[in-house]
Protein backbone atom coordinates (compact mmCIF):
# COMPACT_ATOMS: atom_id res chain seq x y z
CA UNK A 1 0.00 0.00 0.00
CA UNK A 2 2.88 2.49 0.78
CA UNK A 3 4.01 2.03 -3.18
CA UNK A 4 0.23 2.63 -4.36
CA UNK A 5 0.35 5.89 -1.88
CA UNK A 6 3.63 7.30 -3.45
CA UNK A 7 2.19 6.28 -6.97
CA UNK A 8 -1.05 8.64 -6.54
CA UNK A 9 1.21 10.96 -4.50
CA UNK A 10 3.13 11.43 -7.44
CA UNK A 11 0.22 11.34 -10.08
CA UNK A 12 -1.72 14.20 -7.96
CA UNK A 13 1.19 16.38 -6.96
CA UNK A 14 2.48 16.40 -10.81
CA UNK A 15 -1.40 17.08 -11.87
CA UNK A 16 -1.47 20.11 -9.44
CA UNK A 17 2.31 21.48 -10.58
CA UNK A 18 0.79 21.47 -14.16
CA UNK A 19 -2.42 23.56 -13.01
CA UNK A 20 0.45 25.70 -11.47
CA UNK A 21 2.38 25.82 -14.00
CA UNK A 22 -0.31 27.08 -16.63
CA UNK A 23 -1.88 29.55 -13.80
CA UNK A 24 1.71 31.25 -13.94
CA UNK A 25 3.39 30.93 -17.15
CA UNK A 26 0.34 30.93 -19.50
CA UNK A 27 -2.09 32.99 -17.71
CA UNK A 28 -3.73 35.05 -20.95
CA UNK A 29 -6.08 32.64 -21.25
CA UNK A 30 -7.35 32.06 -17.87
CA UNK A 31 -7.42 35.55 -17.32
CA UNK A 32 -10.02 36.41 -19.79
CA UNK A 33 -12.27 33.50 -18.56
CA UNK A 34 -12.03 34.58 -15.04
CA UNK A 35 -13.10 38.03 -16.29
CA UNK A 36 -16.25 36.53 -18.27
CA UNK A 37 -17.19 34.61 -14.65
CA UNK A 38 -17.62 38.12 -12.86
CA UNK A 39 -14.00 39.20 -11.53
CA UNK A 40 -13.98 42.73 -12.94
CA UNK A 41 -10.84 44.17 -14.11
CA UNK A 42 -7.75 42.76 -15.98
CA UNK A 43 -5.74 43.51 -12.86
CA UNK A 44 -7.63 41.36 -10.34
CA UNK A 45 -8.69 38.44 -12.78
CA UNK A 46 -4.75 38.26 -13.55
CA UNK A 47 -4.16 38.48 -9.44
CA UNK A 48 -6.39 35.47 -8.94
CA UNK A 49 -4.69 33.59 -11.89
CA UNK A 50 -1.57 33.84 -10.39
CA UNK A 51 -3.05 33.78 -6.99
CA UNK A 52 -4.45 30.32 -7.27
CA UNK A 53 -1.29 29.13 -9.30
CA UNK A 54 0.32 29.95 -6.30
CA UNK A 55 -1.68 27.98 -4.36
CA UNK A 56 -1.46 24.81 -6.60
CA UNK A 57 2.28 25.24 -6.65
CA UNK A 58 2.58 25.09 -2.83
CA UNK A 59 -0.27 22.19 -2.82
CA UNK A 60 1.47 19.99 -5.19
CA UNK A 61 4.83 20.28 -3.92
CA UNK A 62 3.36 19.87 -0.47
CA UNK A 63 1.82 16.79 -1.75
CA UNK A 64 4.46 15.08 -4.43
CA UNK A 65 7.39 15.49 -1.44
CA UNK A 66 4.79 14.89 1.62
CA UNK A 67 6.49 18.24 3.17
CA UNK A 68 3.97 20.44 5.22
CA UNK A 69 1.23 18.62 4.08
CA UNK A 70 -1.72 19.69 6.50
CA UNK A 71 -0.58 23.45 4.71
CA UNK A 72 -0.62 22.27 1.23
CA UNK A 73 -4.30 20.15 1.76
CA UNK A 74 -5.77 23.29 2.94
CA UNK A 75 -4.27 25.58 0.34
CA UNK A 76 -5.36 23.08 -2.73
CA UNK A 77 -9.38 22.99 -0.53
CA UNK A 78 -9.42 26.77 -0.71
CA UNK A 79 -8.41 26.78 -4.28
CA UNK A 80 -11.32 24.32 -5.23
CA UNK A 81 -13.82 25.66 -3.16
CA UNK A 82 -13.01 29.29 -4.35
CA UNK A 83 -12.80 28.60 -7.84
CA UNK A 84 -15.99 26.44 -8.10
CA UNK A 85 -18.11 28.47 -6.33
CA UNK A 86 -16.93 31.68 -8.54
CA UNK A 87 -15.80 29.95 -11.57
CA UNK A 88 -17.53 27.13 -11.88
CA UNK A 89 -20.92 28.32 -10.85
CA UNK A 90 -23.20 26.34 -13.18
CA UNK A 91 -26.30 27.32 -11.68
CA UNK A 92 -25.66 30.62 -12.69
CA UNK A 93 -25.42 29.60 -16.89
CA UNK A 94 -28.01 29.87 -18.95
CA UNK A 95 -26.65 27.75 -22.62
CA UNK A 96 -27.51 24.05 -21.75
CA UNK A 97 -23.98 22.84 -22.99
CA UNK A 98 -22.19 25.47 -21.10
CA UNK A 99 -24.25 24.49 -17.39
CA UNK A 100 -23.49 21.02 -18.05
CA UNK A 101 -19.66 21.66 -18.91
CA UNK A 102 -19.83 24.01 -15.39
CA UNK A 103 -21.59 21.45 -13.49
CA UNK A 104 -18.75 18.64 -14.42
CA UNK A 105 -15.87 20.97 -13.25
CA UNK A 106 -17.93 21.85 -10.23
CA UNK A 107 -18.06 18.76 -9.73
CA UNK A 108 -15.22 17.24 -10.63
CA UNK A 109 -13.81 20.05 -8.23
CA UNK A 110 -15.85 18.98 -4.85
CA UNK A 111 -14.84 15.66 -5.46
CA UNK A 112 -10.98 16.60 -5.50
CA UNK A 113 -11.63 18.71 -2.80
CA UNK A 114 -13.13 15.96 -0.81
CA UNK A 115 -10.23 13.23 -1.62
CA UNK A 116 -7.28 15.66 -0.80
CA UNK A 117 -9.09 16.56 2.68
CA UNK A 118 -8.74 12.91 3.12
CA UNK A 119 -5.39 13.01 2.70
CA UNK A 120 -5.37 14.61 6.39
CA UNK A 121 -6.54 11.62 7.83
CA UNK A 122 -3.66 9.83 7.27
CA UNK A 123 -0.68 10.18 9.95
CA UNK A 124 2.43 11.79 9.62
CA UNK A 125 5.27 12.28 8.13
CA UNK A 126 4.09 9.99 5.33
CA UNK A 127 5.87 7.06 4.04
CA UNK A 128 8.45 8.32 1.32
CA UNK A 129 8.21 11.92 1.85
CA UNK A 130 10.64 14.51 3.56
CA UNK A 131 8.38 14.57 6.38
CA UNK A 132 8.89 18.07 7.73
Amino acid sequence: MAIAFLIARIILGLYWLEAAYNHIFKSAGLVGYTQSKGVSSVGTAKAAVIGTGLLALFGGLSILLGVWTIYGITALVVFLIGVSFKIHAYWNVQDPGQKYMERINFQKNIALAAAILAMAAISQPWVYSLGW
